[in-house]
């Protein structure tokens, strides 16, 4: 196939699939190997979202998904006759942002950073597919881990986890402080009406 059919083809197979496409899958799909789909799905992602349309495609770490325009969400909310969703609390908050600074993790691990039992939490950002359970820990009673999903980084507005803000930076007496401005506010401000 020539590049431009290629391109065409990976809009089709992005919007055809609705959630985010791996690069492996396009590779898959299309006979070409991991690094050439790597380059084409950039490629598409640059000639799509250079049309300044109502839809984009972004990439959520190694994968690519279509979706609406961030300007558009008042009117598509009406039009679906979405409410608007209530932010997250502020523990839901510090739940995420222990998960996806430190995942995978146990419920234990966030509860013991907290002092405060999660189990809401944890329920209540899995309905909302924030966060996923990522298997078992290898210890007695085998406790569930878990780690953030595609859907994070996309509410969020980050494409990979190195997207986060810094937690802490170095002090000349190797002493740690936080940074001018916590994670969690980053995250909110990033976040906006999206959650």
């Amino acid at each position: 196939m020539e590049k431009q059919d290629l391109i065409s083809a990976i809009e089709a197979l992005l919007f055809a699939s609705g959630d985010p496409l791996s690069v492996s899958r396009i590779a898959e799909v299309l006979n070409l190997t991991q690094t050439q789909a790597q380059k084409v799905a950039e490629d598409t992602m640059t000639d799509f979202n250079t049309r300044q349309g109502g839809i984009q495609i972004i990439q959520l770490e190694d994968s690519f998904q279509m979706c609406s325009r961030p300007e558009f969400a008042s009117q598509i909310r009406s039009l679906l006759e979405i409410r608007r969703n209530t932010p997250l609390s502020q523990a839901a908050m510090e739940v995420l942002a222990i998960i996806s600074y430190n995942q995978p993790v146990t419920k234990a691990f966030v509860e013991q950073i907290r002092g405060v039992d999660c189990s809401g939490v944890l329920g209540s950002l899995m309905q909302k597919g924030l966060i996923e359970e990522r298997g078992r820990l290898e210890l007695p009673g085998r406790p569930l881990l878990y780690g953030t999903t595609s859907t994070f980084l996309r509410c969020f507005g980050i494409s990979s986890l190195e997207q986060l803000p810094s937690v802490q930076k170095e002090t000349k007496d190797d002493a740690t402080e936080p940074v001018e401005k916590s994670q969690l506010d980053e995250l909110e401000m990033k976040s906006g009406e999206t959650i």
